[in-house]
C-alpha cells in the first residue's frame, strides 16, 4: 500500500474524504493525490500523521501497524 492508499484507509475509517482532510490541515485541493507522482515534503507527511495519530514511518511504509501513542512499555520511570 502507498502512502496515498493509507491516507484513503485512514479517512474511510474515519469518515471523511480526502479533500475533507486537505481542507482541515490546510493542504491544498488535491494535494494528496498528488503525492502518486510527486515525492511530499516531510511536513506536509508530519501533518497528516498527526491528524491521524499514527507514525510518519506508517504512513511512508516503514512499520507494519499503525502507531496510536505511547506504549505503556515505552515509558520508565526513575
Amino acid at each position: 500500500m502507498d502512502i496515498v492508499q493509507k491516507i484513503r484507509y485512514l479517512c474511510q475509517r474515519e469518515g471523511i474524504t480526502v479533500a475533507e482532510l486537505e481542507r482541515r490541515i490546510g493542504l491544498s485541493n488535491g494535494q494528496i493525490t498528488k503525492w502518486r507522482k510527486q515525492i511530499p515534503g516531510i511536513y506536509k507527511v508530519n501533518l497528516v500523521a498527526d491528524y491521524f495519530d499514527v507514525s510518519v514511518d506508517y504512513l511512508l511504509g516503514r512499520e507494519k501497524e499503525e502507531y496510536s501513542g505511547e506504549q505503556e512499555d515505552d515509558v520508565q520511570m526513575f
